[in-house]
Formats: structure tokens, sequence, C-alpha cells
């Protein structure tokens, strides 16, 4: 049962994958999506990624670069570097001589920036799955995690690496969606006026989630509520919101913004809401919850004690209740979270050697970004030699062949000298990093 502002009604079923034959793109096809002039050839090459930065160049021959301009740099400067480096695709927005790069493709636009939402938004529009927007002052990212810790037995989740929320952060974390995907959580951040709107057209959430409203990023808004309700606008397409019920604050932005969404406002308070949260018991070392939904009583624990580790995870719970994880998989999961690290942990180890943990590593996607923060980190340090420690990748979605195929070509491209794999599924793809 969810609450329709005051009413009640039937929890529909969550939305089905639309299947597509092919989520790859031709660069005549993005062409006429981003309504670009076309300079070059044509050739029948297929983009599968999108770069920003010149930096995380991993795959030249499949990828597309947007030579964004931002108040810190200009990304047509590096143009020259990725030509050189095997970069054949480029989305620009100036007057260039094309006649020294003869092997190039060049997309022209007004505005790249807006022409690399364009795309992401086109290609959100071909999945008909649940995707789940979070935004908020703070937990968006631990929120973010847990959900996925809590999903990835029932789903094939796509979701924002890292904190990937800004305006470039996010197009890029929804152009990981694919074929596989039947779920898709993605975070949103902003720190002034009109840019939630950009947002929302890339996520297009059905299912929202606000996390809470701090005075953070607060400069270049009026007031709070200005700030919550441009928030809020992530949701306008929503089928349904989650929050904290008790938050008043919150509770009456909802209600101002006129959003013609459902929601699960879960209380503390109130035993008449849809989800209720009839007890919360700290421990030493963990906490139980104890809950109402759908007339059933159930509880799980976490291995926390703080105040906000408790609410995210009852944002997680009403999620996952609201996509039908049985609430015995949900307690079973909530028992095993684990700390979100915000950032790769950097540390000092023996014999002058810098250690990089990535411990919430757990998907492809998550191991390219760790791969290109080593390189980044030894490329300023030559004289080290980088290794990979990498235990086995679950619940990605992929058969062991597929992926420790692209693990592999990763730690080809990446230019890793030593690996240590560890794990039943790694042992038997050993023939594929013979040679490091």
């Amino acid at each position: 049962i969810v609450e329709d502002r005051g009413a009640e009604r039937e929890i529909s079923s969550p939305r089905l994958f639309k299947r597509n034959r092919a989520m790859s793109y031709t660069i005549e096809k993005i062409s006429k999506i981003i309504k670009a002039k076309y300079v070059g050839e044509a050739p029948d090459v297929k983009i599968l990624r999108l770069l920003t930065d010149s930096r995380s160049l991993s795959f030249p021959d499949e990828t597309l670069f947007f030579a964004i301009v931002t108040q810190h740099g200009d990304g047509h400067n590096y143009i020259d570097e990725l030509y050189t480096r095997g970069v054949r695709n480029f989305v620009v927005n100036k007057k260039f001589d094309s006649d020294r790069y003869p092997e190039a493709q060049f997309l022209v636009v007004e505005d790249t920036l807006c022409a690399l939402q364009r795309l992401a938004s086109h290609h959100r529009n071909r999945f008909d799955i649940p995707v789940v927007g979070i935004t908020g002052s703070d937990g968006k990212t631990i929120v973010k995690e847990w959900l996925y810790q809590l999903t990835a037995d029932t789903h094939i989740v796509t979701r924002s690496p890292r904190s990937y929320n800004s305006q470039i952060g996010v197009p890029l974390s929804v152009w990981m969606l694919d074929e596989k995907s039947t779920l898709g959580i993605f975070e949103a951040g902003i720190s002034r006026p009109e840019e939630m709107h950009k947002l929302q057209k890339i996520i297009n959430p059905t299912i929202g989630i606000i996390t809470n409203i701090s005075e953070a990023h607060q400069e270049n808004f009026s007031n709070m509520h200005e700030k919550c309700a441009e928030k809020l606008s992530l949701f306008k397409n929503c089928d349904i919101i989650i929050y904290n019920g008790d938050d008043t604050f919150i509770a009456e932005c909802v209600r101002q913004s006129l959003i013609p969404s459902r929601e699960i406002a879960w209380s503390c308070k109130d035993a008449e809401r849809p989800l209720f949260i009839s007890s919360i018991e700290k421990g030493t070392e963990s906490t139980k919850i104890t809950y109402r939904y759908l007339s059933f009583e159930n509880s799980y624990t976490i291995p926390f004690l703080d105040d906000a580790s408790i609410e995210d995870s009852i944002n997680c719970l009403a999620t996952a209740l609201y996509l039908m994880v049985p609430a015995e998989v949900i307690a079973g999961r909530m028992a095993t979270l684990e700390p979100v690290a915000m950032r790769l942990e950097v540390k000092e180890g023996v014999n002058n050697c810098v250690l990089i943990n990535d411990n919430s590593n757990s998907d492809t996607a998550s191991l390219d970004i760790a791969l290109d923060f080593m390189e980044r980190r030894c490329s300023a340090m030559p004289h080290l030699r980088q290794t990979l420690i990498l235990s086995d990748l679950k619940e990605t979605g992929q058969t062991t062949r597929s992926l420790y195929r692209t693990v592999a070509r990763y730690i080809e491209k990446r230019g890793i000298e030593k690996f240590i794999g560890i794990g039943r599924d790694i042992k038997s793809e050993a023939a594929r990093f013979e040679k490091m």
C-alpha cells in the first residue's frame, strides 16, 4: 500500500525491460540524435564509450570524445593528443582545420555539454525498466550503494559509479544502461537553480528518493524552500516518491510541489502510514529496526548505530519493498551492509609501496574507474609498477567467460604489470591472465 496524498492504492508491478536488439550507436545515428553537422567520412564504426576527460582514455577505437568547455578547461585543447592516441570520433563546437585530422569524424554542435545530455536522454528512453532517482543534501551515494546491495539478488543493476551526480557525471552514468539492465539507480546533485530539469530529462526516474535537505550548496538559492523545490523537480514523472514523512519541512515541500505521484512517506510516529517504523533498538554494535508494511510485521538489523545510517537504511527498505524484494531477502542483505567508501583510499605501504583500496568495487565499470585512478597516480610516480589484486566479481549479470574477457581487456589497456586473482571464477579463467 502506498499513499496517494491521503488515499491508498495497490502497488503496481515494477516495469519490465523493453528488449532492444542492440545498444551500440553508429556515428551517423548519434549525429542525428544530437542534431550535429557532420564533418568527415562515415565509416561503420560502433560507439560504445563516451569520453569527456582525456586522461581516462582506454579504448580509442570505440570512443566518442565530447570537447566540453568548463570554467576550468576546454576539451578542444586535447583533440591533438587524443587523435595521436587513436581517437577518431569527436563532438566539438568550434571551428577547426579538419585537414589536420584526415581520418577523424567531427560532429559540430552549438553546445557539447547539451549534446552529451541529449544523447544520454535518448539512450535512457530506450528502456522501460524501474529507474531510481536519488537526490538530497546528504546520503545520496550511501543510499545508492546500499540499495544496490539489497537488490543485486533480484535485479541486474546499473548504477552511478562513485558520486557521478553532476551535469557531466549523470549522462555518463545513464549511458552505462545496456540490454541486460533490469534496474537503474542514479543519483543527482545540483548547486544552483535550473540544473535539475536537465538531469530529470536524462534520468527520467520512475521511483524518487529524497534523503534530506541541509545548508549545503545554499549560496546560490534564495532560501531552503527554493532549493528543495528544485531538487523535487527530479520526480515530476515518477510513479512514487519515497521520503521521511516525519521530516515536516520535506513533507510540506512535497505537498507544495503538486507532483502527481504516489508516495511512501515512512514514519516512526504515525502508525497509519503505509510503512510504519514501530521500533529502533540500538545495541552495542548493531541496530534492530522493526516495521509494519502491508499489515505484516518484519524486522531487520544493520551493523551501524548512527542515526544517519538508520535513516538511509529505511529509505532503502521502502524502495526495496516497492520493488517487491522479499522481506527475508531484505533482512539478510541488511545484516551484511558494508560501509561505503566515498572515495578511493590511498595508503602508504612498506618498501615505498602505495596501496589504492577500492573495497566497494563490484562491477567492470567500477573496476575501470579504479584502474584509471591508479594509472593517473602512477603517471606522477613513473618508478612505481602497477599491480592489481582482484577477487571474484559477483552479480554482474554477465557470464564468467564474458566478464573476465572484459577484465582482461581492461588490464591490458591500462598497462597492468602484475595481476593477482582470487576466487573460483577468476581461477577458471586463469588462461586469460597468463601473460601478467
